[in-house]
Protein backbone atom coordinates (compact mmCIF):
# COMPACT_ATOMS: atom_id res chain seq x y z
CA UNK A 1 0.00 0.00 0.00
CA UNK A 2 1.29 3.45 -0.90
CA UNK A 3 1.53 5.86 2.01
CA UNK A 4 1.78 9.62 2.12
CA UNK A 5 4.36 10.71 4.68
CA UNK A 6 5.13 14.28 3.70
CA UNK A 7 3.83 16.85 1.24
CA UNK A 8 6.55 18.97 -0.39
CA UNK A 9 5.80 22.69 -0.26
CA UNK A 10 5.98 22.82 -4.06
CA UNK A 11 3.20 20.23 -4.24
CA UNK A 12 1.21 21.94 -1.52
CA UNK A 13 1.19 25.11 -3.62
CA UNK A 14 -1.08 23.41 -6.18
CA UNK A 15 -4.04 23.61 -3.75
CA UNK A 16 -3.89 27.38 -4.17
CA UNK A 17 -5.20 26.99 -7.74
CA UNK A 18 -8.85 26.23 -6.75
CA UNK A 19 -8.49 28.76 -3.92
CA UNK A 20 -7.51 31.38 -6.52
CA UNK A 21 -10.60 30.52 -8.57
CA UNK A 22 -12.84 31.39 -5.62
CA UNK A 23 -10.90 34.62 -4.99
CA UNK A 24 -11.36 35.61 -8.63
CA UNK A 25 -15.11 34.96 -8.36
CA UNK A 26 -15.31 37.09 -5.20
CA UNK A 27 -13.45 39.93 -6.94
CA UNK A 28 -15.54 39.65 -10.13
CA UNK A 29 -18.75 39.85 -8.12
CA UNK A 30 -17.39 42.93 -6.31
CA UNK A 31 -17.53 41.36 -2.87
CA UNK A 32 -15.04 41.71 -0.02
CA UNK A 33 -12.02 40.09 -1.65
CA UNK A 34 -9.60 41.70 0.81
CA UNK A 35 -11.32 39.90 3.70
CA UNK A 36 -10.88 36.52 1.99
CA UNK A 37 -7.26 37.21 1.07
CA UNK A 38 -6.51 38.25 4.64
CA UNK A 39 -8.15 35.08 5.98
CA UNK A 40 -6.20 32.83 3.58
CA UNK A 41 -2.89 34.57 4.30
CA UNK A 42 -3.44 34.43 8.03
CA UNK A 43 -4.35 30.74 7.83
CA UNK A 44 -1.14 29.94 5.93
CA UNK A 45 1.06 31.84 8.35
CA UNK A 46 -0.64 30.41 11.43
CA UNK A 47 -0.53 26.78 10.31
CA UNK A 48 3.07 26.90 9.06
CA UNK A 49 4.15 28.60 12.26
CA UNK A 50 2.26 26.21 14.52
CA UNK A 51 3.85 23.26 12.70
CA UNK A 52 7.34 24.40 13.66
CA UNK A 53 6.18 25.43 17.14
CA UNK A 54 4.52 22.10 17.96
CA UNK A 55 7.54 20.17 16.75
CA UNK A 56 9.60 21.74 19.52
CA UNK A 57 6.82 21.50 22.10
CA UNK A 58 6.36 17.77 21.52
CA UNK A 59 10.02 17.25 22.42
CA UNK A 60 9.78 18.97 25.84
CA UNK A 61 7.64 16.41 27.74
CA UNK A 62 6.64 19.06 30.29
CA UNK A 63 3.25 19.03 32.01
CA UNK A 64 3.56 22.73 32.85
CA UNK A 65 4.17 23.75 29.24
CA UNK A 66 1.38 21.52 27.91
CA UNK A 67 -1.17 22.84 30.41
CA UNK A 68 -0.06 26.44 29.85
CA UNK A 69 -0.66 26.09 26.11
CA UNK A 70 -4.09 24.58 26.75
CA UNK A 71 -4.94 27.46 29.08
CA UNK A 72 -4.01 30.07 26.48
CA UNK A 73 -6.08 28.18 23.90
CA UNK A 74 -8.99 28.23 26.36
CA UNK A 75 -8.73 31.99 26.88
CA UNK A 76 -8.62 32.76 23.16
CA UNK A 77 -11.44 30.36 22.30
CA UNK A 78 -13.65 31.87 25.03
CA UNK A 79 -13.08 35.37 23.66
CA UNK A 80 -13.64 34.33 20.04
CA UNK A 81 -16.82 32.41 20.93
CA UNK A 82 -18.48 35.61 22.13
CA UNK A 83 -17.81 37.45 18.89
CA UNK A 84 -21.47 36.97 17.99
CA UNK A 85 -22.57 38.89 21.09
CA UNK A 86 -19.97 41.65 21.35
CA UNK A 87 -22.28 43.77 23.49
CA UNK A 88 -22.12 41.14 26.25
CA UNK A 89 -18.58 39.95 25.57
CA UNK A 90 -16.96 41.24 28.75
CA UNK A 91 -19.95 40.41 30.92
CA UNK A 92 -20.21 36.81 29.68
CA UNK A 93 -16.49 36.08 29.23
CA UNK A 94 -16.08 34.41 32.63
CA UNK A 95 -19.11 32.21 31.97
CA UNK A 96 -17.75 31.21 28.57
CA UNK A 97 -14.32 30.50 30.06
CA UNK A 98 -15.79 28.25 32.75
CA UNK A 99 -18.12 26.45 30.33
CA UNK A 100 -15.44 25.70 27.75
CA UNK A 101 -13.01 24.70 30.48
CA UNK A 102 -15.50 22.30 32.03
CA UNK A 103 -16.27 20.69 28.67
CA UNK A 104 -12.56 20.37 27.89
CA UNK A 105 -11.64 18.85 31.26
CA UNK A 106 -14.44 16.27 31.25
CA UNK A 107 -14.07 15.21 27.62
CA UNK A 108 -10.29 15.37 27.31
CA UNK A 109 -9.61 13.56 30.58
CA UNK A 110 -12.00 10.79 29.56
CA UNK A 111 -10.17 10.31 26.26
CA UNK A 112 -6.62 10.62 27.61
CA UNK A 113 -7.09 8.46 30.72
CA UNK A 114 -9.84 6.09 29.62
CA UNK A 115 -9.95 5.66 25.85
CA UNK A 116 -6.31 6.10 24.82
CA UNK A 117 -4.63 5.42 28.20
CA UNK A 118 -1.87 7.90 27.39
CA UNK A 119 1.22 7.67 29.59
CA UNK A 120 2.31 10.12 30.78
CA UNK A 121 -1.08 11.84 30.74
CA UNK A 122 0.43 15.22 29.80
CA UNK A 123 1.94 13.96 26.53
CA UNK A 124 1.69 17.07 24.34
CA UNK A 125 1.39 15.05 21.13
CA UNK A 126 -2.06 13.92 22.31
CA UNK A 127 -3.19 16.67 24.67
CA UNK A 128 -2.72 19.69 22.40
CA UNK A 129 -4.30 18.39 19.14
CA UNK A 130 -7.24 16.77 20.93
CA UNK A 131 -7.68 19.74 23.24
CA UNK A 132 -7.67 22.04 20.23
CA UNK A 133 -10.37 20.00 18.52
CA UNK A 134 -12.51 20.01 21.65
CA UNK A 135 -12.14 23.75 22.24
CA UNK A 136 -12.77 24.65 18.60
CA UNK A 137 -15.93 22.58 18.43
CA UNK A 138 -17.18 23.74 21.83
CA UNK A 139 -16.40 27.34 20.88
CA UNK A 140 -18.64 27.13 17.82
CA UNK A 141 -21.52 25.61 19.79
CA UNK A 142 -21.20 28.18 22.56
CA UNK A 143 -21.10 30.97 19.98
CA UNK A 144 -24.34 29.75 18.40
CA UNK A 145 -25.96 29.36 21.81
CA UNK A 146 -24.97 32.87 22.90
CA UNK A 147 -26.19 34.51 19.70
CA UNK A 148 -29.50 32.65 19.71
CA UNK A 149 -30.11 33.29 23.41
CA UNK A 150 -29.55 37.01 22.94
CA UNK A 151 -31.95 37.03 19.96
CA UNK A 152 -34.65 35.16 21.85
CA UNK A 153 -34.39 37.50 24.83
CA UNK A 154 -34.67 40.50 22.49
CA UNK A 155 -37.82 38.94 21.06
CA UNK A 156 -39.26 38.82 24.59
CA UNK A 157 -39.07 35.05 24.99
CA UNK A 158 -38.96 33.88 28.59
CA UNK A 159 -35.54 32.67 29.71
CA UNK A 160 -36.50 28.98 29.85
CA UNK A 161 -37.78 29.00 26.28
CA UNK A 162 -34.74 31.01 25.17
CA UNK A 163 -32.42 28.48 26.81
CA UNK A 164 -34.08 25.48 25.18
CA UNK A 165 -34.22 27.02 21.71
CA UNK A 166 -30.60 28.15 22.00
CA UNK A 167 -29.41 24.73 23.12
CA UNK A 168 -31.13 23.04 20.19
CA UNK A 169 -29.61 25.56 17.78
CA UNK A 170 -26.13 25.07 19.24
CA UNK A 171 -26.26 21.31 18.64
CA UNK A 172 -27.59 21.42 15.06
CA UNK A 173 -24.16 21.45 13.30
CA UNK A 174 -22.81 18.62 15.46
CA UNK A 175 -25.93 16.48 15.11
CA UNK A 176 -25.88 17.01 11.34
CA UNK A 177 -22.29 15.75 11.32
CA UNK A 178 -23.37 12.64 13.23
CA UNK A 179 -26.02 11.92 10.60
CA UNK A 180 -23.67 12.56 7.68
CA UNK A 181 -20.45 10.90 8.81
CA UNK A 182 -19.72 7.77 6.81
CA UNK A 183 -22.59 8.39 4.40
CA UNK A 184 -21.94 11.87 3.05
CA UNK A 185 -18.34 12.42 4.10
CA UNK A 186 -15.26 10.91 5.67
CA UNK A 187 -14.11 13.40 8.32
CA UNK A 188 -10.65 14.93 8.30
CA UNK A 189 -9.08 12.74 10.96
CA UNK A 190 -10.27 9.49 9.37
CA UNK A 191 -9.26 10.64 5.90
CA UNK A 192 -5.81 11.65 7.11
CA UNK A 193 -5.25 8.30 8.80
CA UNK A 194 -6.37 6.35 5.74
CA UNK A 195 -4.08 8.43 3.50
CA UNK A 196 -1.18 7.70 5.84
CA UNK A 197 -1.76 3.95 5.44
CA UNK A 198 -3.70 3.08 8.60
CA UNK A 199 -6.40 0.42 8.29
CA UNK A 200 -9.90 1.89 7.72
CA UNK A 201 -11.14 -0.29 10.60
CA UNK A 202 -8.71 1.38 13.03
CA UNK A 203 -9.37 4.82 11.53
CA UNK A 204 -13.11 4.28 12.06
CA UNK A 205 -12.57 3.62 15.78
CA UNK A 206 -10.64 6.85 16.18
CA UNK A 207 -13.33 8.72 14.28
CA UNK A 208 -16.04 7.30 16.57
CA UNK A 209 -14.01 8.64 19.49
CA UNK A 210 -13.76 12.06 17.82
CA UNK A 211 -17.45 12.28 16.95
CA UNK A 212 -18.53 11.35 20.49
CA UNK A 213 -15.96 13.82 21.81
CA UNK A 214 -17.39 16.62 19.66
CA UNK A 215 -21.00 15.88 20.59
CA UNK A 216 -20.20 15.71 24.30
CA UNK A 217 -18.05 18.84 24.39
CA UNK A 218 -20.63 20.80 22.37
CA UNK A 219 -23.47 19.80 24.65
CA UNK A 220 -21.61 20.33 27.92
CA UNK A 221 -20.20 23.74 26.99
CA UNK A 222 -23.48 25.09 25.56
CA UNK A 223 -25.62 23.74 28.41
CA UNK A 224 -23.29 25.08 31.10
CA UNK A 225 -23.03 28.50 29.44
CA UNK A 226 -26.79 28.84 28.97
CA UNK A 227 -27.44 27.77 32.56
CA UNK A 228 -25.04 30.44 33.84
CA UNK A 229 -26.33 33.19 31.56
CA UNK A 230 -29.98 32.40 32.27
CA UNK A 231 -29.49 33.31 35.94
CA UNK A 232 -29.54 36.97 34.90
CA UNK A 233 -32.77 36.62 32.92
CA UNK A 234 -34.96 34.31 34.98
CA UNK A 235 -38.65 35.08 34.51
Amino acid sequence: MNTIETIPLTNLAYILIPVLIVVIIIAAWKLHVSHSLYAITRMLIQLLAIGYFLNSIFATHSAQITLSILFFMLIFSSWIALGTVKKHRRLWFGKALFSLGLAAVITLSTIILGVLEVSPWYEARYIIPLGGMILANSMNSLSLAAERFQSEIKNNSDSLRARNISFNAALIPTINMLFAVGLVSLPGMMTGQILSGISPFIAARYQIMVMCMMFASSGISAACFLALVRRNYKT
